[in-house]
């Protein structure tokens, strides 16, 4: 495929295309983050860079024969985490009108655009009246340990218009987040503090696909909620305050643990956060309280694995930007699966 990927961020959808078996005959990616650029050069040194979406007309030589544009437009005054947010007006998510207009300009055989699934539904008309194709939303929970709602686009030129793709959803692969933490972290990821606490927060498993808040710190800010690696992650955030800022706090076993729900000792790290009150199917969160258990937050390559993204693929800037660069990311195997659904229609 000839691709050109506008806010392409560190390339996660060149990422996709391998793991889709999709070649790659040139990549153009529109990005201005200096640290994100050198992410993706690091990992791609042939991607071309081409600079800023805004005022950008394609020249004839990228326009012809152009067979994909992705890319996810900024979503900050589009998220419900934002107060005041201005929408498709806003500095940051009315962006998203360049990538109609490029879209228009190339007129590639495909497309796909990823946004978040928290956005006005006022919001999400008007996107999918510009683009003439319905959205589909896919929880990344699907296909990795990360709790992740994204709305796609995914549309395939037909006869000078675009018609919605037919997406399936992913199969579950029934990932938790114990199943990808590292076994041996720094100190510095992990929180040291006497003012947290667990308590007998309550939500149904949903056959996995939940979080599991098991506690928190102080009156329990965002930042400073306290979850189970026996469920999902939070989604992660490329902004955000408290202990857990973008990544979450995660409450990790150490040796023996005590369950004081079903009242005995479960050893060997193996402690089970989740009891099941034989009276309802809900399972009870916040059993599992003992001196054994630490508080962390998330290291960047266990973010990266969230992502679908190999080990130290954002290494060699700092920590900061690697977590920043993950929150604003989308998930790679979510797309390679998008990407494998997109000859679903036929040419016309």
């Amino acid at each position: 495929m000839k691709v050109l990927s506008l806010f392409d961020g560190i390339s996660c959808a060149r990422v996709a295309l391998e793991r889709a078996g999709i070649p790659v005959e040139v990549y153009y990616a529109k990005e201005v983050d200096k640290y994100a650029i050198q992410i993706s050069t690091k990992n791609y040194p042939d991607i071309v860079q081409l600079g800023s979406v805004v005022d950008f007309h394609p020249a004839p030589l990228i326009c012809r024969q152009m067979d994909l544009i992705i890319g996810g437009s900024p979503c900050q005054d589009l998220s419900i985490a934002k107060k005041n947010r201005k929408g498709l007006d806003g500095k940051r998510s009315g962006l998203f009108w360049e990538y109609a207009r490029i879209l228009k300009e190339v007129k590639p055989k495909y497309f796909i655009l990823e946004n978040v699934n928290s956005m006005p539904k006022e919001a999400k008309a008007i996107i999918t009246e510009a683009l003439g194709v319905e959205p589909i939303m896919i929880n990344a929970a699907l296909v990795s340990a990360q709790n992740r709602k994204r709305l796609f686009w995914c549309g395939k030129l037909m006869n000078d218009k675009y018609e919605t793709i037919p997406i399936t959803q992913p199969v579950d692969r029934g990932i938790l987040l114990k199943d990808i933490l590292e076994q041996e972290v720094d100190e510095k990821y992990f929180v040291h503090s006497d003012n947290w606490y667990f308590s007998n927060f309550k939500g149904a498993l949903n056959n996995g696909m939940s979080l599991m808040r098991v506690g928190q710190i102080g009156k329990g800010g965002q930042g400073d909620r306290i979850y189970s690696p026996e469920g999902k992650s939070v989604g992660l955030s490329a902004l955000g305050g408290g202990r857990g800022a973008k990544t979450g706090l995660y409450a990790i076993p150490v040796g023996s643990a005590y369950d004081y729900y079903n009242d005995k000792t479960v050893p060997d790290g193996k402690a089970k956060v989740l009891g099941t009150n034989p009276q309802s199917t809900t399972a009870i969160a916040g059993q599992l309280v003992n001196d054994n258990t630490q508080i962390r937050k998330l290291t960047p390559i266990e973010c990266e694995r969230l992502q679908g993204l190999p080990d130290n693929y954002t290494e060699g800037v700092s920590n900061s930007q690697r977590y920043k660069m993950l929150g604003n990311a989308f998930n790679v195997d979510v797309v390679a699966h998008l990407l494998s659904c997109l000859d679903k229609l036929p040419d016309n």
